[in-house]
């Protein structure tokens, strides 16, 4: 595990940089400009002046107005950044709370977190988000930070999609993809997901099955994009018939975001 790319926060899971990578043209994506992490909600306030001297310029928050109400990113005192996102209702149900359920195993947690990415890349918030995400990285080429709930699923599949537009080789995308089940408190997240998700269908769903929820899998990014594949043929394709993203835009990301 590349620990270097790695923000250990106390509040704030999976905060990583996902830059670095070689891409296929013989560059390199820059380091401290990309970033990940999940909400901010219980950020500290030592959390808070960690990021607050990443100078993160954009924040694109990949969840819904629900979500947004329900969990209030914390936010540091002369916070200033361009906060960005796509209006709309989720239901509250982040993609491992929707594949969760009374009497579930994790054989069947793993088969509807692989259903629930054969439709991510097309849930509508989540789309216009992307769109959102899309542009701002061709137009500013300071540092900016993509998060949902988690910060594992909705927010792995939009890195792991900016990764493959911007060239990084279909291993290190994956490789990056599951650092999230390695990256930071890992324990600590499971336990608090086992909590929201036993809160909402009940005590007696087991542990593996809530492990198998709070964690990521090959076969769940490969489900998102087999799915766009099937549709589209490629995913730059599927970026500019459903995200709108122009062959300028997709050049000036490549400009701004690797060296």
């Amino acid at each position: 595990m590349d620990e270097t790319r790695i923000i250990p926060l106390g509040g704030v899971h999976n905060f990583r940089d996902y830059g670095g990578y070689g891409t296929e043209n013989g560059g390199r994506l820059r380091r401290g400009i990309l970033w990940r992490s999940a909400h901010h909600e219980q950020a500290s306030d030592e959390d808070l002046v960690a990021i607050d001297a990443l100078r993160i310029d954009t924040v694109i928050d990949l969840r819904g107005d629900d979500e947004r109400a329900a969990h209030p990113c914390r936010r540091a005192p002369g916070f200033s950044a361009r906060v960005m996102f796509a209006p709309g209702i989720t239901a509250g149900l982040a993609p491992h709370l929707a594949a969760a359920g009374t009497d579930i195993t994790a054989a069947v947690a793993r088969e509807r977190m692989i259903a629930t990415y054969e439709n991510m890349p097309y849930r509508p918030v989540l789309m216009e988000s992307l769109r959102l995400y899309l542009a701002a990285l061709a137009e500013y080429d300071t540092p900016s930070l993509v998060h949902c709930v988690a910060g594992k699923d909705r927010t792995g599949f939009a890195v792991a999609l900016v990764h493959r537009l911007l060239g990084v080789h279909e291993d290190d995308v994956m490789a990056d993809y599951l650092l999230t089940n390695v990256a930071g408190r890992i324990d600590e997240r499971v336990e608090q997901g086992a909590a929201v998700i036993r809160a909402r269908y009940g005590a007696d769903i087991a542990d593996d099955a809530i492990r198998t929820l709070m964690m990521v899998g090959p076969a769940y990014l490969d489900a998102a994009f087999a799915a766009i594949r099937d549709r589209h043929g490629t995913l730059a394709q599927y970026a500019e018939d459903v995200l709108g993203m122009t062959p300028e835009q997709h050049e000036a990301m490549r400009d701004r975001l690797t060296e």
